[in-house]
């Protein structure tokens, strides 16, 4: 039954254009691409790693930070080495680090098609690549340099490798497959491997090979996925710590540690090293915190910073500057800290997690859809006349996408520290069940009465997605609520009522449009916003705060007179100056190309550098100045208090900096361009759009390009 239409199509694939696809991809190109060029320094995190890495292959190979090769970034290099590539041919900008996601994103939409169309017919593929493209969290992720939608395009390439396995029954092409997934482990980590479970099961249903030539291949895949996945990082993990960077995000310099604790349990359980002890905790709450509108920030220091109330004009915190966001502020759980995918808010742990109103806009607008369509698709492809457990090849295909839903589901459920942006790794499941789940419900729709529940599965979807979809939009568009509800509404009960009438196609077409036009806006506030941001996020809160087109973990900016000053004073030293975090420095790699020391890594707080090999670098020359920020970090206080006791004030009017070295735990965190609209001040509210009279909202340990901080001349102390 199913046999002629994968043969159909797979024809129709290779000797016809479907243009209906191409339109598609060019709709995900323009969502994805437009106004890159425009957008600063993206992930400026990740952008100073790229301008290191174009600088050597030393840097290139271990994802250097900064171009003398002092410490990596916390992930591992492959989606990097992408984007390094690009760099190096059109030169380090916005549009040059993120143009590999771009392509990517649109290569996972192409892949979609592929993936769904040889089994369930050109509509489910189309309908399939469509979802991808107007799921938000995609459009945004692929905006950006982040790792996402590398990974993505991998796994999905993975998927398709897998499928060709089994069509043909060839063993290396089911070896590609596991080892394309030991490689997406080198762009994200264990990320990669949520998906294994469901390859596997699939893999053992589809494959026509007696059960001991299927564990002799599977074997033979295991071999590959663990050489792929082990290669580059013992490769750094056997090369001696003095030949290579330090593994920023580890406690002791060792990739394999930053896999499997900071970037792999610690995710799960609440990370407790590195950037996770300052979200630990954060955003767990929501649900507890409706009533409690005023919510008071507290510093990493312990500073109190007054009441504000949160609105949902603040973007989830986008406005404050992204530093600070990452940097360590606690902020308690409100409706709208994360509503919309802030790095604040990820919901409540449980079940219906992903359908809560902090994650749910990012990626949750089709989940029901897609859920109802899966079990549609289960019964819909069944074969009457086999046992229930007697899958058809279709009903094989559909426990692939669901073994992909299930694990990554279970696992933003109940894990204690993510990003918002991380659940697109739901998308693809999401977008296949979609597509392959409406064109079961179509069949079933049209092949059974309204005296058999098979019939009712179309317009229940229908409107349970659209109920979902108006209580997302009811924060933001009232009239859009009340719209969506109505035709979702109209057009379900059209469906049964017209149901054998030509009018029917009409109702359908209608209803499917219903819960199409919210997540369709939601995708293109990224681009209309021109993001390109360290932590994506989609909204209409882009649309009224200017978007976070800064993106990074500082907003990209300089302080050109400090810069002027250091250069002109730099001499032999090697580095253009220390500080304490990847904050301070990114900026001015980005700018200068000269390296900079971010003694503690990406927040302050990796153990790189001890006193004494500090000592040893000022004595020989290599670094001659510190910036202070007060931000030295847990692991960097004894070099700190070391360099204040020893070391030189520069007049801070040659520099443009602060007087005293607590200077940066008293300056303005806001400015008229990125203060929150409603935030109020210690002694009363401010209105909209007004300066405070003295700048004077404390922060502990902002970030550089909102205080020129306190410079301190290393060279004096010997």
């Amino acid at each position: 039954m199913n046999q002629p239409t994968e043969k159909k199509d797979n024809f129709f694939s290779r000797h016809k254009i479907d243009w209906v696809l191409v339109i598609i991809m060019l709709i995900a190109l323009g969502l994805y691409g437009y106004g890159t060029w425009k957008t600063g320094s993206a992930n400026d995190f990740y952008t100073s790693a790229i301008t290191s890495m174009t600088q050597s292959f030393k840097n290139f190979w271990y994802a250097s930070f900064d171009p003398a090769g002092y410490i990596t970034v916390d992930k591992p290099p492959v989606a990097l080495w992408f984007m390094a590539i690009s760099a190096k041919i059109l030169g380090v900008s916005n549009f040059s680090v993120v143009l590999p996601s771009v392509l990517f994103g649109v290569g996972s939409v192409y892949l979609m098609y592929r993936l769904v169309t040889p089994y369930f017919g050109r509509f489910a593929g189309r309908i399939a690549a469509l979802v991808m493209t107007i799921t938000p969290i995609v459009v945004a992720d692929s905006r950006t340099n982040n790792m996402d939608a590398t990974l993505i395009y991998f796994l999905l390439l993975a998927i398709w490798m897998l499928q060709k396995s089994i069509n043909k029954n060839n063993m290396y092409w089911l070896i590609g497959s596991f080892a394309t997934i030991g490689f997406a482990f080198n762009i994200k980590m264990l990320q990669a491997f949520m998906i294994i479970p469901g390859m596997l099961l699939f893999y053992w249903l589809a494959s026509k090979d007696s059960w001991k030539k299927k564990i002799g291949k599977l074997s033979l895949a295991g071999i590959a996925l663990v050489v792929f996945t082990l290669s580059w990082p013992l490769s750094v993990d056997m090369t001696s710590a003095s030949n290579r960077p330090y593994e920023g995000g580890s406690q002791h310099n060792s990739v394999l540690e930053l896999a499997f604790g900071y970037n792999g349990t610690q995710r799960l359980l609440g990370q407790t090293t590195g950037t996770g002890g300052a979200f630990k905790g954060m955003g767990n709450n929501s649900s507890k915190s409706k009533s409690n509108n005023n919510q008071q920030m507290t510093m990493p220091n312990g500073q109190k910073m007054g009441n504000f109330k949160p609105s949902k004009n603040m973007k989830n915190m986008k406005n404050i500057p992204s530093n600070a966001r990452r940097g360590g502020m606690k902020m308690g759980g409100g409706k709208n800290m994360g509503g919309a995918g802030g790095a604040f808010n990820i919901g409540t742990v449980g079940p219906l997690r992903l359908f809560q109103s902090a994650l749910g806009p990012q990626i949750s607008w089709l989940l029901p859809f897609a859920i109802i369509g899966m079990i549609a698709a289960f019964i819909g492809y069944a074969d009457p006349k086999r046992k229930w457990y007697q899958l058809t090849h279709r009903q094989k295909h559909v426990v692939l996408w669901t073994g992909w839903l299930v694990p990554v589901y279970g696992f933003f459920s109940v894990a204690s520290f993510f990003h918002p942006y991380y659940t697109i790794m739901l998308a693809p499941a999401i977008a296949a069940l979609a597509g392959l789940g409406l064109a079961a419900m179509i069949k079933l729709f049209k092949e059974f009465g309204l005296n058999n529940y098979k019939a009712y599965f179309l317009p229940v979807a229908i409107v349970t997605t659209a109920a979902l979809q108006a209580w997302y939009v009811s924060s933001y568009y009232t009239w859009l609520t009340v719209l969506i509800i109505i035709v979702a509404v109209i057009a379900s009960a059209g469906l049964l009522i017209f149901k054998a009438k030509p009018a029917g196609k009409a109702i359908m077409i209608i209803g499917l449009l219903s819960i199409a036009v919210a997540p369709s806006f939601w995708s293109l506030t990224p681009t209309l916003a021109k993001e390109s941001a360290a932590i994506p996020t989609a909204g209409p809160d882009l649309l009224t705060s200017g978007g976070n087109n800064s993106g990074g973990i500082g907003n990209g900016t300089v302080n050109t007179k400090l810069l002027n000053y250091l250069t002109k004073h730099q001499g032999n030293a090697k580095y253009l100056f220390a500080t304490a975090d990847s904050g301070t420095a990114a900026p001015y790699i980005i700018k200068t190309k000269k390296a900079v020391m971010a003694m503690g890594g990406f927040n302050g707080t990796d153990p790189a550098m001890t006193l004494s090999k500090f000592k040893q670098l000022v004595k020989s020359g290599q670094v001659k100045y510190y910036l202070d920020e007060g931000k030295s970090g847990s692991t960097n206080n004894e070099i700190v208090n070391w360099i204040k006791k020893h070391a030189k004030k520069v007049n801070a009017s040659e520099y443009g900096g602060s007087s005293n070295s607590n200077s940066s735990s008293n300056t303005s965190m806001f400015t008229a361009k990125n203060r929150p609209s409603n935030m109020t001040k210690p002694s009363g509210k401010m209105a909209k759009g007004q300066q405070p009279k003295n700048s004077s909202m404390n922060m502990g340990g902002g970030p550089s390009n909102m205080s020129n901080g306190t410079l301190y001349d290393l060279s004096s102390i010997y």
